[in-house]
C-alpha cells in the first residue's frame, strides 16, 4: 500500500528528459525530494 511520508518500492519507466527518451529508475533519486505524477488515460481514446 502506498503511504504518504514512506519510502516507495523502486521501479523503472519510461521518460521524456532533457529533450530525450530515456528510461528511469527510482533509486536513481535517493536521499532528494521527488514528486511523482501519473497523467493516466493521456493520449488515450478515454
Amino acid at each position: 500500500m502506498i503511504v504518504a511520508g514512506k519510502r516507495a518500492q523502486n521501479f523503472s519507466a519510461p521518460a521524456f528528459y532533457k529533450g530525450k527518451f530515456t528510461h528511469i529508475e527510482l533509486t536513481q533519486y535517493l536521499g532528494k525530494w521527488v514528486v511523482l505524477y501519473f497523467y493516466g488515460g493521456d493520449y488515450t481514446f478515454v
